[in-house]
């Protein structure tokens, strides 16, 4: 008889083994009755922890954003501009640390409040720079929904990050478009570099929020 003890199965344990299996197969294959599997439990176990499927993603998305946060050196000195590019920064890379890491936490709600003491920090930064509360929670917004929207093609394209193999054949689309120059030159800003993209990207955006509310950069 086997005398080895597992650990007990609660919410963080069920979270962890489905951001595990997300990185194999993706979040159209990570079911309930596939994560039970892997945790060796009868799937109706998963339901005293979440309630269905998008109540899991809400936690998966919580420790996703946690980690992030460990991840990410804030410094309460921080210009308004620095934070808001060290915080979609760092969310770019948690994202992309996980497969489908965006659709994931796109649309998810946090399941605690550990996020509250930096969104407060964040605010009181872009509030001290001269915006309103509305102001600010517009910017952030603004930004978040940037690097949210832009890892969700990103990963469109290479679906775990340092992949190499382009879904696109940029030659085979040029050649394809021989009367639209513009366009077929462009897959090659459209489809390599998605580093440089996020950053220029990145930079429009916070410029576009310096100018539409009077900041200095």
């Amino acid at each position: 008889m086997s005398t080895e003890r597992r650990s007990p199965l609660d919410r963080a344990r069920v979270a962890d083994t489905a951001l595990r299996l997300l990185n194999e197969v993706g979040l159209d294959g990570l079911t309930l009755r596939a994560i039970a599997k892997e945790l060796d439990v009868k799937a109706p176990a998963l339901y005293w922890h979440f309630k269905d499927k998008q109540a899991l993603l809400d936690e998966m998305a919580t420790r996703m954003h946690r980690r992030m946060l460990a991840d990410t050196a804030l410094d309460p000195a921080d210009t308004w501009r620095e934070r808001l590019l060290k915080i979609n920064r760092g969310l770019r890379t948690a994202l992309l640390g996980y497969r489908d890491g965006a659709r994931v936490f796109s649309g998810s709600l946090f399941t605690d409040t550990d996020h509250a003491p930096v969104l407060e920090e964040n605010l009181r930064l872009l509030t001290a720079a001269g915006l309103t509360l509305a102001q600010a929670v517009d910017a952030g917004r603004t930004a978040h929904a940037y690097t949210v929207g832009f890892v969700t093609e990103e990963q469109g394209m290479r679906p775990l990050s340092g992949d190499q193999e382009a879904r696109t054949d940029i030659t085979d689309r040029a050649r394809r478009m021989p009367d639209h120059p513009l366009a077929a030159a462009a897959g090659e800003l459209l489809f390599h570099d998605y580093d440089r993209q996020f950053e220029e990207g990145l930079a429009v955006v916070l410029a576009g929020i310096g100018a539409r509310y009077g900041l200095a950069l």
